[in-house]
């Protein structure tokens, strides 16, 4: 029983989410972003252009209207002449919109910057089958999540609307009496209230855009959120499985040590503590200038080195402060420091006199 409330316990998402899994999420497209922000900028920039480039528009429109009510509507009805029609059409709706098209796309690349930073992915793009999941899709409905989408959804229609009716309210005397103004009087006086009604609705859209990305931020973590196996698998598969990396590090000390001692039979001398350290010293002109360490081990490795040594006919002799010293000085394919060139100096002449006697 105490075995499985471990293994619940376990499993349950306690731990904040750690780098990797961000930078994973990220990836993948997945980040704390508000689209109430997005729309709120992107409605906010848009109408500032609208009352900028206001007067040129309405100019557009107007010169327009007139050089169809006065030009175009005495041409025959030909092809070439709708033609013309169309493609002048379409060049002064380009003229007029491409401002309000351009600040809308820089509005939008803004809002996700400022939210989520340069973030370029076609992972969201990929088909997914658990996207079309019945079940999936019927939990996505009927959870908290939805719950609060569908409040955010009839806040936003409440202040819109509430702010909608005010300023019709507002106008109401004035909007009764277009009929009385001239078609330009009557223009402005619809982009006015249309203005006055748009940047309403858009700095209520922004105070709801707060709180909307309040809670993505807070759902976004409680989302990310892992359990402490989740967080110990992923140091696993980062850094290795602790009983695998231990197999590759003997594995490894094995290989070393079976190389080392390969090199033994060509040491001139084994020079022993006698029991704790043994220290193989091999020196060649042509390859270094003084006395190098070839092998050297501690207790049972120093007892292998030995045996080596014994088996090849190198000479072992035994000298506890040398070895010892060597043994804590140098590694191996060092040369021997220069404080030992006597010491060791010695140890080889000995040794050769005893090989030039045999």
């Amino acid at each position: 029983m105490l075995k499985l409330d471990l293994q619940f316990f376990a499993g349950e998402k306690t731990e904040k989410a750690t780098p990797k899994k961000r930078q994973d999420e990220r990836k993948k497209g997945k980040v704390a972003k508000s689209q109430d922000i997005n729309t709120a900028i992107l409605l906010l920039f848009t109408f500032i252009i609208l009352i900028v480039f206001g007067s040129s528009i309405k100019n557009s429109m107007m010169d327009f209207f007139t050089h169809t009510f006065t030009e175009y509507i005495q041409w025959d009805v030909t092809e070439n002449t709708v033609h013309q029609v169309f493609t002048g059409a379409a060049i002064e709706a380009a003229k007029m919109l491409a401002p309000i098209m351009v600040i809308a796309i820089i509005a939008g690349l803004a809002a996700n910057f400022l939210q989520i930073g340069f973030l370029f992915t076609t992972e969201p793009l990929k088909f997914d089958l658990k996207k079309i999941d019945p079940i999936q899709g019927a939990k996505r409905i009927f959870s908290i999540r939805a719950l609060v989408e569908l409040l955010k959804s009839l806040l936003k229609i409440v202040f819109i609307g509430t702010i909608t009716f005010l300023v019709i309210w507002i106008n109401k005397d004035e909007m009764m009496m277009l009929s009385f103004k001239t078609v330009d009087g009557a223009l402005a006086f619809f982009g006015q209230v249309t203005v006055i009604m748009a940047i309403s609705a858009t700095i209520a859209l922004l105070f709801l855009a707060v709180f909307d990305y309040a809670y993505q931020r807070y759902d976004f973590e409680k989302n990310m959120k892992m359990s402490k196996q989740d967080v110990k698998d992923e140091y696993k598969n980062i850094e290795g499985d602790p009983l695998i990396k231990s197999k590759i590090k003997e594995r490894q000390r094995q290989m070393a040590t079976r190389r080392m001692m390969s090199e033994v039979p060509n040491a001139d001398v084994v020079i022993t503590n006698p029991t704790h350290f043994a220290i193989a010293i091999k020196y060649d002109e042509t390859k270094a200038d003084a006395p190098y360490i070839v092998a050297k081990g501690s207790d049972d490795i120093a007892m292998k080195i030995k045996e080596v040594a014994k088996k090849n006919g190198v000479t072992t002799v035994e000298n506890k402060p040398l070895a010892r010293a060597l043994y804590k000085a140098a590694e191996i394919g060092d040369i021997i420091p220069e404080e030992f060139f006597k010491a060791v100096a010695e140890v080889l002449a000995y040794v050769y006199k005893l090989e030039k006697k045999a």
